[in-house]
């Protein structure tokens, strides 16, 4: 199809699983806007843990069976198969939104497939000591942590020839732009994905009363770093409020000091009231990007990262928050110490930085990026 718009092309969506909401979710949610028509191809479709793709033309593959909706995890040797049996020879343009297997589809040459990477596949690559120390799936964990032990190398294999499938990668920062010239040997371009930034930066000016961590909480999180830092007699007088859950939940909560308070599950507007809240957020994880320091700052909210990841790219220190160097609870304790004495974070500043991650920027980016793409393929294939 000899044409430069996109609107013009027959354009299908390519995900992971379609079973939960995050911060990958509303990258599809913007991209549904874009290509209202396209339909998203993905492994299994949970329905009732989706409702946000209730007006999408969802796809799943022929494992969408109910058990393995919920536990897509034992999937993960059978994914890829599962992808390769989705025919999209009608297609101008797929568009994969992955951090597995997606990327794994099938296009013919006519076809061009560009992969916006959350990350190179996360237990094999980045995450792989993680995983292969916590794979966080209760009681299977000891069998599943001796099948990887074994079977790693294959799995990198497979997924590093996987990656050479896609015409063209986007990649979700710099931290991630890195990981996939280190572990796919491909260049990428860097589209950084949005927040609601509308929604947060419309947070109401309240009092604020403590700190605050966003997160699941799983072992990379870093979430028992924080918890205990609130133990230490310096911040017994500060309260912490823990907004998530996982796997440590229940470890983390007989850790915890009378100052820290756990909400398992908030609405969005009580989240943003508790960002509005917040004298600032605490990020100690080492992230792809990481979407919660930048709804923080949208709502005026100064971030204390760990100075490693995509907070690099979101956070200014000194102006929008600051930075610890170590994954400690000394590190946090002093970050703390020193953000209590610090007078030049400026709410105004913080709104301002999250700005640059509004919808319409990332519309208007990913829009660009695509046609030029398009125009380029064109020019090699028809």
């Amino acid at each position: 199809m000899r044409s430069s718009n996109l609107n013009d092309l027959k354009i299908a969506l390519v995900y992971d699983r379609v079973n939960k909401f995050g911060g990958a979710e509303r990258v599809i949610q913007q991209l549904h806007q874009l290509f209202p028509k396209a339909p998203l191809y993905t492994l299994v479709y949970d329905p009732a843990k989706a409702t946000w793709a209730s007006g999408m033309d969802v796809r799943p593959s022929f494992l969408n069976l109910p058990f393995l909706r919920s536990h897509h995890e034992l999937l993960a040797p059978l994914a890829p198969l599962a992808f390769e049996t989705f025919n999209f020879n009608d297609y101008n343009l797929v568009i994969s939104i992955t951090s597995e297997s997606a990327k794994a589809v099938i296009t013919k040459p006519n076809t061009l497939h560009v992969c916006y990477c959350l990350t190179p596949t996360r237990y094999l690559w980045s995450g792989r000591q993680e995983y292969l120390t916590h794979p966080g799936l209760g009681i299977l964990s000891p069998l599943v942590k001796r099948y990887l032990h074994k079977n790693i190398k294959k799995y990198q294999k497979n997924d590093l020839y996987l990656s050479h499938r896609p015409d063209h990668y986007i990649a979700i920062s710099q931290e991630v732009q890195s990981r996939i010239r280190r572990y796919y040997h491909r260049p990428s371009s860097v589209i950084y994905p949005p927040i609601n930034y509308d929604y947060f930066s419309r947070a109401p000016r309240l009092k604020r009363t403590h700190y605050l961590f966003v997160s699941r909480l799983v072992p990379y999180k870093k979430a028992d770093l924080v918890i205990n830092a609130f133990a230490h007699p310096s911040l017994q007088s500060s309260n912490l409020i823990v907004v998530g859950s996982g796997s440590q939940s229940s470890s983390l909560k007989r850790q915890a000091t009378h100052n820290v308070k756990f909400l398992s599950s908030v609405s969005d507007q009580q989240l943003r009231r508790l960002y509005a809240s917040a004298k600032a957020l605490i990020f100690p994880s080492h992230e792809d990007f990481g979407l919660v320091p930048l709804e923080a700052q949208a709502c005026g909210t100064p971030v204390l990262a760990y100075n490693q990841g995509g907070a690099q790219e979101t956070v200014i220190e000194g102006k929008t928050g600051l930075f610890f160097t170590s994954q400690t609870i000394k590190a946090i304790i002093n970050a703390i110490t020193k953000f209590e004495k610090q007078t030049t974070i400026s709410s105004v500043l913080c709104r301002k930085n999250a700005a640059r991650f509004s919808p319409l920027v990332f519309q208007h980016q990913l829009s660009a990026t695509l046609k030029i793409l398009w125009q380029k393929h064109q020019q090699t294939y028809m």
